[in-house]
């Protein structure tokens, strides 16, 4: 007759595993209180104040390490979750900060300037790979908030620019005084991956690099 077969007969009990020699439970926790109070000294014996703090001590810290381990679960629980979302993601498109995107010859490119306060006039300049401006975009002005814009790939004199990565640059009047200003992009997914940390996700897509997945503003 095998062990598990005995075990179930209830004829021997199952072996516990051996606890680690640098882990204090309770019961080895309780049994060390008692050997402290009968081999107390009787002209000065341990005073419940004491008594009382070695136990709140011991109870601080078995409520630390349930605390960790509820804090664990739960960051295993968020980062399943969000790993779902991300993959979900692909294939679609996303607005996000950055200063550079994609220039598609059939969607053309799309953006928006980020505006902490209300300006009375937002421009977006388009550079090519030189520096070189080759479309000014006139927002007029907005209010505190997001001030979108799209480009249809004609530069300023009227020709079509090539496909590809171009740099954006935004500036606002606030207060009557020219600001230079936070430009967001829209681009596709297209992978999700872990950060070099190990802890949280990216989003990546053409110009886009690697994008936290907490800094997508928007999912189109």
């Amino acid at each position: 007759m095998n062990v598990d077969r005995l075990q179930e007969l209830g004829l021997i009990r199952p072996e516990t595993p051996p606890k680690p020699h640098n882990q204090l439970g309770q019961e080895e926790f309780l049994k060390l209180m008692v050997t402290q109070m009968t081999h107390q000294n009787p002209l000065k014996p341990l005073s419940n104040a004491e008594f009382m703090t070695q136990l709140a001590q011991f109870g601080t810290v078995s409520g630390i390490q349930a605390l960790q381990k509820s804090f664990a679960d739960f960051a295993n629980a968020v980062g399943s979750d969000q790993t779902l979302q991300a993959a979900s993601l692909i294939g679609r498109k996303v607005l996000v900060p950055g200063d550079q995107a994609l220039l598609s010859a059939e969607e053309g490119m799309q953006g928006a300037v980020e505006l902490g306060k209300p300006a009375s006039a937002v421009t977006v300049k388009i550079l090519d790979a030189t520096g070189a401006v080759v479309r000014t975009l006139d927002l007029g002005a907005h209010d505190q908030g997001q001030a979108e814009f799209k480009w249809d790939g004609l530069k300023d004199d009227g020709t079509v620019a090539d496909p590809g990565l171009y740099r954006i640059q935004a500036e606002g009047v606030v207060n009557g005084e020219r600001l230079g200003l936070s430009t967001l992009v829209v681009a596709p997914v297209e992978s999700v991956a872990a950060k070099p940390s190990g802890y949280g996700l990216c989003v990546q897509g053409p110009g886009l690099g690697s994008i936290d997945f907490k800094d997508i503003r928007q999912i189109l």
